[in-house]
């Protein structure tokens, strides 16, 4: 077999003239399109994962393999994404489209050929370059080529297990739709106009690249491609992305997990008892749901094999481990150790996944919709029953709270409110996706939830406990097997929501948060009070775009 090295073929002649190089047609597009120095950066396209490893060990600081068998990487300074550093080129093709704003915040394109320029000149700098390239989409319909060009052998093997790997005879013909040039290790020059660090993650839908300079977060380009998938769905082909994982059961019922990072999409999702899906990124369709990804990106925080064995168990040879900490001798991993960050990450395939459905398409449209909340506060239920009202409502909120370490500069948990379960990477108005939503959940009769996997008892500051899993596994249980459905119900005021009162293996004091504070009936209400109140304040910025009914739905004071 020819190593994946060799590149290129080189005709020797004799002394003093120089050699002639046939190049690969990666080489020409790169050198054509970005004007990458073939002739003087070895590029290494679509290598095995042996030779990333070899390469990573072998010129990265901070690599190492661990005792499972995965590739250990540190990624500098940053540990997390920098949406405030994110931009996108206000162009004609997509300016009318775009939701400019805080999210979305504008480049000019002398900014945007600086910043390539910038990139394309480190690049051009190093001894070698890798480019992956694989698909974003299951369903052949709406899938996206990308192609992601990479000084560092970690990301090319992180986007390797998070993009849809090609086969042999599929890359032969591989053309990108989308370019991705990583120059996380050089910084952007932060005087640049427009610029306000040192760090720049950019996006240009007229010219179909993205940039990114002083940051060597992985993650930042898998939330790249999911923002471009954000707007290529809805404004080309009508179909709704979601930052969502998804499962599917025996008998084809499908549960399609809504959340933020860290409110529990990728542990949730992973059910021995059903096939998985994917674990964060999915589109709707007109014919069911279909995942983006290729692969898996999990938290590892506190990670073990009782608790999670599918995602343990999937840590080995070929996946990536970001910012972990283990033993210097026998190479075991601490997933307690957050010493250098809490958003220890694992990045695999899916087909580590024993119960994965390939391809990762439903048969069908969703049966249940779960909107993942995780309350910091105490203050919401571990489960209520959502009508069609409460279900926009809280789509549109999209309350959670903000856990430690999924961005720079977060350190304990913090209220927040993603539109969608989603704003940092929605590319259109948030009503824009919960118009979509609506009309599918009426469309197809999907049952909705609102799943708390926060804290019960009292806030995570005054010592309240984080719901155990196994309840909230018992809580998904119920959903699944009808039961829940079928249970009393009685209004939870204040938040307008529908709580069972009993539910199969779970504490009928868990499910009123009322029951199980630990504190007294006031030192409760007003923590209730706090909590809707900023659910009333944070709405009014929607409130002239949805009916009377939807926002009735919210919290009463």
């Amino acid at each position: 077999m020819v190593s994946s090295r060799a590149v290129n073929k080189t005709t020797l002649h004799p002394k003093g003239v120089a050699p002639i190089t046939e190049h690969t047609e990666i080489e020409e597009e790169l050198h054509d399109k970005a004007n990458i120095d073939y002739d003087r950066v070895q590029i290494i396209s679509n290598p095995a994962v042996s030779t990333l490893y070899e390469d990573a060990l072998v010129f990265e600081s901070g690599t190492a393999i661990t005792s499972s068998g995965a590739l250990s990487a540190y990624s500098g300074k940053k540990t997390g994404r920098s949406p405030g550093d994110k931009r996108i080129v206000k162009e004609p093709s997509s300016e009318n489209e775009i939701w400019w704003g805080p999210v979305n915040k504008p480049m000019d394109d002398h900014t945007w050929v600086i910043n390539r320029e910038r990139a394309i000149d480190y690049l051009n700098t190093r001894d070698r370059i890798y480019v992956v390239d694989g698909y974003a989409g299951w369903d052949t319909r709406y899938r996206i080529n990308v192609r992601v060009v990479c000084a560092r052998a970690y990301h090319a093997l992180f986007m390797r297990n998070m993009l849809i790997r090609p086969s042999r005879e599929e890359l032969e013909h591989f053309h990108p739709d989308w370019v991705i040039y990583n120059a996380g290790s050089f910084p952007a020059n932060k005087y640049t106009t427009g610029m306000t660090s040192s760090t720049s993650v950019a996006l240009n839908f007229a010219e179909k690249e993205m940039v990114i300079l002083g940051t060597e977060y992985a993650g930042e380009m898998k939330k790249g491609i999911f923002t471009v998938m954000f707007y290529e769905m809805p404004v080309k082909h009508n179909v709704l992305t979601l930052h969502s994982s998804a499962n599917q059961g025996e008998n084809g019922d499908v549960t399609v997990f809504f959340g933020l990072s860290g409110t529990g999409k990728t542990t949730l999702s992973a059910d021995p008892k059903r096939a998985l899906i994917g674990d964060d990124e999915h589109c709707w369709t007109d014919s069911g749901v279909f995942n983006i990804e290729g692969g898996c990106y999990a938290k590892c925080v506190g990670l073990s094999r009782e608790k999670e064995p599918e995602i343990h168990g999937a840590i080995r040879y070929g996946s990536v481990l970001e910012n972990v900490i283990f033993d210097e001798y026998t190479r075991e991993v601490d997933y307690n150790d957050t010493t250098l960050t809490e958003n220890t990450r694992a990045a695999y395939p899916l087909e580590y996944i024993p119960n994965v459905k390939f391809p990762c398409i439903t048969d069908g449209h969703p049966t249940n919709l779960i909107l993942l909340t995780c309350d910091a506060s105490g203050v919401l239920p571990p489960v209520s029953k959502l009508d069609s009202r409460t279900v926009s409502y809280h789509f549109i909120s999209g309350y959670t709270s903000k856990m430690s370490g999924t961005e720079e500069g977060v350190t304990e948990p913090q209220a927040t409110f993603s539109a969608c379960f989603g704003q940092p990477f929605l590319a259109l108005h948030p009503m824009r996706y919960a118009e979509m939503l609506a009309n599918k959940i009426s469309e197809h009769n999907a049952d909705a939830w609102l799943v708390n996997t926060g804290w019960v008892g009292a806030s995570a500051a005054a010592g309240g406990k984080r719901c155990p899993l196994r309840y909230t596994r018992a809580i998904l249980n119920a959903i699944h097997d009808g039961s829940l459905k079928n249970a009393e119900f009685e209004n939870f005021p204040t938040f307008n929501l529908a709580i069972p009162k009993t539910c199969n293996g779970v504490p009928d004091e868990i499910l009123d948060p009322r029951k199980a504070w630990m504190g007294d009936a006031e030192s409760y209400e007003n923590s209730a009070k706090t909590l809707a109140s900023k659910f009333i304040e944070n709405f009014k910025k929607y409130q002239d775009g949805v009916t009377k009914e939807v926002l009735s739905a919210g919290p009463q004071l």
